[in-house]
């Protein structure tokens, strides 16, 4: 009776071992898979951050905030370009503010019941501005030159400009 149970007590003890060490098997196996997707995730996140950061050198490529020497050329004239920059887009934004049909720098007349308006402004350097400009229907573009006078005072020059073509 004794080696019965001792028989049954061992057969109960290798099927738990043999349980334990499936269940095991499978738990590891599981997290190696889990492992093998996060790292996959993250090779991912690594590749698009990268990206990112490949488009954000290209689009600092042509911004007056990356290029040191339209900085230095301003603070070589004693602008403080922390101020200047703002004031400068502040500026063209400022000719939204119009009265009639003729914007002061767009060269367009809006064709809708909303006033032809400049939306995006991008400063290039020390001498160059492209922006964007809508009536909310109809979008173009204008190419700006920009100085200080010796009185300081900004003056805007329309230099390049276009519209798309009206879609129907």
């Amino acid at each position: 009776m004794k080696n019965r149970i001792f028989m049954y007590l061992f057969l109960f003890s290798v099927l738990l071992i043999v349980f334990q060490y499936v269940n095991s098997k499978n738990i590891i196996d599981k997290y190696e898979n889990d492992i093998k997707v996060f790292k996959g995730k993250i090779l991912e996140n690594e590749q698009l951050v990268e990206n990112l950061q490949n488009e954000n050198f290209e689009l600092g490529q042509f911004s007056i905030v990356g290029n040191e020497e339209a900085l230095t050329y301003f603070e070589d004239r004693g602008y403080d370009t922390e101020k200047l920059i703002p004031t400068i887009i502040d500026g063209l934004y400022s000719m939204n503010d119009y009265k009639g049909e003729d914007h002061p720098i767009v060269p367009y007349v809006s064709m809708t019941e909303s006033k032809m308006l400049i939306n995006n402004i991008r400063i290039l350097n020390h001498k160059w501005i492209l922006a964007d400009f809508s009536d909310t229907e109809n979008f173009g573009e204008i190419f700006v030159t920009y100085e200080i006078d010796e009185n300081n005072q900004l003056k805007y020059k329309l230099v390049e400009y276009f519209m798309y073509p009206i879609q129907y």
